[in-house]
Parts: C-alpha cells; sequence; structure tokens
C-alpha cells in the first residue's frame, strides 16, 4: 500500500519552507502510485482552475511596480500577450532545461554561484522569469535559495519563513527525480504584473502545473510567495497538456 500524502510530507526535508520552489517540483514516488507531492486533498487529476496565493503581495498593479527601468538595461515593450511559443535558447539549470536570452529577455545578469536574474519588463521576460525562478529553486543549492529569497521574492510573512528556513538547509540537496517544462500560459500580464501558468513532466511521465504571481519592482520581477512561506497549495497534477502552449528544451 502508498503511503499517505501526510506520512511522506513529514519524512521528505523538501516540504519545508525553505524549500519552496523545490518542494513545489519535487514528485514522490510511492509504491507503484505516482503522485506529485502535497498535491491538495480531493483534486486527484481534474484540471484545476488558478491557483490563488494567499499573501498581502499579490500580483496586482501598482504604482511601484509600474516605475523604474530594467536593472540591468534589458528592453522592454508594450506588448501583453504571449500567444505562441518563443523560440528559445535553453541551457541547464541543475538537472532542468531552462530558457536563456541574456541580451534581450534574461536572464540579464547570472552570478558565479549560478544565481540568475534580470529579465525583461516584457510577456517573454516574464515568463522567462517564471521558469528560472523553478529552475533555481529546485537545483537544491543553499547559496542561490538564499539568494532567491532575498532578491526575487516579495517582502511579507512568507519571505520571512522563507529566508529563515533557506539559512537551515543543507549545502547541497538536489532532488533525485527530474523535472523538465512541458508548456505555459500568460494567463494575465500587464506592465507591473503578470501570472504565468507552467506546466511540467516528471521523469516518470507524469504532469503537473503551478501558476506563478509575478511583480514588477526595483527593475526586476519578483514572486508574490503565500504567508506560509511556501508555494505546494499551488502545485496541481493534470491529466495532459490541454489548453497549455507546448514550450520545452528537453
Amino acid at each position: 500500500m502508498s503511503q499517505s500524502t501526510e506520512s511522506t510530507t513529514e519524512s521528505n526535508p523538501f516540504t519545508k519552507p525553505g524549500f519552496i520552489i523545490a518542494a513545489a517540483l519535487v514528485v514522490a514516488l510511492i509504491a507503484a502510485t505516482i503522485a506529485i507531492f502535497l498535491l491538495p486533498k480531493g483534486q486527484g487529476s481534474e484540471q484545476p482552475a488558478p491557483a490563488h496565493v494567499e499573501s498581502s503581495s499579490s500580483a496586482s498593479p501598482s504604482a511601484s511596480a509600474e516605475a523604474g527601468s530594467s536593472v540591468c538595461g534589458l528592453p522592454s515593450s508594450s506588448e501583453t500577450a504571449l500567444g505562441s511559443a518563443p523560440d528559445t535558447n535553453w541551457e541547464l539549470v541543475g538537472k532542468m532545461a531552462t530558457p536563456t536570452e541574456p541580451d534581450t529577455f534574461g536572464p540579464g545578469t547570472t552570478d558565479e554561484d549560478g544565481f540568475r536574474s534580470c529579465f525583461s519588463q516584457t510577456p517573454k521576460g516574464a515568463l522567462y522569469a517564471a521558469a528560472n525562478l523553478l529552475a533555481m529553486g529546485s537545483s537544491g543549492d543553499r547559496a542561490i535559495n538564499q539568494k532567491l529569497t532575498d532578491r526575487l521574492l516579495l517582502p511579507g510573512p512568507g519571505r520571512d519563513i522563507a529566508k529563515e528556513e533557506s539559512q537551515a538547509m543543507p549545502a547541497t540537496a538536489a532532488p533525485s527525480s527530474t523535472v523538465q517544462f512541458r508548456g505555459f500560459v500568460i494567463k494575465s500580464y500587464s506592465g507591473s504584473a503578470a501570472n504565468v501558468d507552467l506546466a511540467f513532466q516528471t521523469d516518470t511521465g507524469v504532469l503537473g502545473h503551478t501558476v506563478l504571481p509575478l511583480e514588477w519592482v526595483d527593475g526586476d520581477w519578483k514572486l508574490a510567495i503565500a504567508d506560509s512561506g511556501r508555494l505546494v497549495n499551488d502545485i496541481t497534477q493534470i491529466r495532459d497538456l490541454s489548453g497549455f502552449i507546448p514550450w520545452s528544451g528537453a
């Protein structure tokens, strides 16, 4: 018999708030049943409604979000939609093929330790930011996770919890399962806010998705994190990629 989700949650370190992104992507193979970690009860494999983030820093327009150009000088545009898969250059971040166009859409800045930031104020820039956030978080690298919580999460109770927990995580704790992007939908976009829906697939064939709410603050896209310090309630298993624009580098 397979273990309960509750017992798996207690035994797996990636469910702690410090692994806010990694926990969202880690997939468990329990006995003969494949299930996404922390799948909300009662949802099964239903196609989900858009995720809701319980945070005072929700992805909505604001004067502060609209102000300011790209922190590293990337160009912006007046476009508000992305209806087809962009031509994309991919490179590995950990085990995930991750989009990169450093001169146009981002990441415009990559630190020596691999931390990636600065994305353009465009729909494609928001897509690249969301994908890079998930890829960096899934790497299990403590230094990158600490920078992620410091620089790319919006202030609030969730970020405070995530920062505290990221300081206690092992130096490296990459999950054994491989997850790759399979599609996306830009659910909403303005120059100040975006909701990016990313679909992914595990190396065992399980499909899931998550919606990342982003705000344009201080010249870059920042993630609005739940007050709990984690994104686990936003992860849902899906039957197929219906409704998603196919997009993958591996």
